[in-house]
């Protein structure tokens, strides 16, 4: 009787110890701040176990006192000797009977004294205990439970599970960026394409304003005393593709007061400035530079114009 309310009593606490501490969980979930200090964290820990252990005294006491009264009834029903074989089962160091109150298998001899009087077919049951190594495992999982969630729910020193969460993703993002970063920087001329999003296209003008429009203006037009050509119109000294002026800005042509932008202008900066030159095609600002070089016209649209112009086997 002892074990089974003993046992009832420990299983109950684990359920319910949990359910305590899952609305401060969803608390510092909302607040995404820390309700105890430190200090104030270890005090709520130390009342926490103090209590557990009063309970746990309290319930061995009450058990002690279950079982002498136990002894008592079954001296006043069976007689001395039947009494004496159940206070020396009871005797010992308190340890003694609390291992065997949770671990004691009855022998076989006298499983009648643990038969249960309900009968299911001619199947009885035995009211006997479960092995030790599982009981023990069991009782340790209890424990565990407990400091797990003290260090991680209660104290400031671990983090929950939504706190690690958070603090995972902020570092896959961190990686994320770096990476990123890293490949922004791996661009050349070789592998450039055009960026046409607001973002880039506004940081490729920034950096345009503040070192390419003191030879092509801000307008990127030039005029006729501008050392720069005009940048708005279709016709390039150095090609007109997204390649071709990543090219120039990348290496410069000297001989013409081109300087390279390569030790001054990071590779992803390069590439938002030469997506920011061909987003200008067709601006046509006023009092802009003559055209300069030989026209060129996107691939697509050369050979759009082809198609368009080719004669069909109708025409023929």
């Amino acid at each position: 009787m002892k074990r089974e309310i003993l046992n009832k009593t420990l299983i109950t606490s684990v359920l319910f110890f949990p359910l305590a501490l899952i609305g401060q969980d969803e608390i510092l979930v909302e607040t995404q701040a820390p309700l105890f200090s430190d200090i104030m964290s270890l005090v709520l820990m130390g009342c926490v176990f103090i209590i557990g252990i009063t309970a746990i005294f309290a319930i061995y006491k009450t058990l002690d006192l279950i079982v002498r009264v136990r002894e008592i009834k079954i001296y006043e029903e069976h007689g001395l000797t039947d009494y004496i074989n159940e206070k020396n089962t009871n005797d010992g160091s308190w340890w003694h009977r609390f291992s065997r109150s949770m671990t004691a298998a009855v022998p076989l001899e006298n499983e009648e004294d643990i038969l249960f009087d309900h009968d299911y077919d001619g199947i009885r049951e035995l009211d006997n205990s479960l092995p030790p190594w599982w009981l023990y495992g069991f009782y340790l999982t209890i424990v565990i439970a407990i400091a797990y969630m003290g260090y991680y729910h209660i104290s400031s020193y671990g983090m929950s599970s939504q706190e690690e969460y958070v603090h995972q993703m902020e570092q896959a993002q961190k990686e994320i960026d770096a990476y990123l970063s890293k490949q922004a920087n791996l661009v050349d001329e070789s592998n450039v394409t055009l960026l046409d999003d607001e973002a880039s296209l506004v940081k490729g003008k920034e950096i345009f304003v503040s070192l390419c429009a003191a030879c092509h203006l801000e307008s990127g037009g030039g005029n006729a005393t501008s050392v720069g050509p005009n940048l708005t119109d279709k016709y390039w000294l150095h090609g007109g593709s997204i390649k071709d002026v990543f090219t120039t800005i990348k290496y410069g042509v000297p001989e013409k007061g081109m300087i390279s932008w390569s030790s001054q202008i990071r590779p992803e900066d390069m590439h938002k400035v030469a997506s920011y030159i061909l987003s200008l095609q067709g601006t046509n600002p006023p009092d802009a530079k003559a055209p300069q070089g030989e026209l060129y016209e996107p691939e697509n649209i050369v050979e759009t114009e082809v198609e368009e112009t080719s004669p069909t086997e109708t025409d023929l």
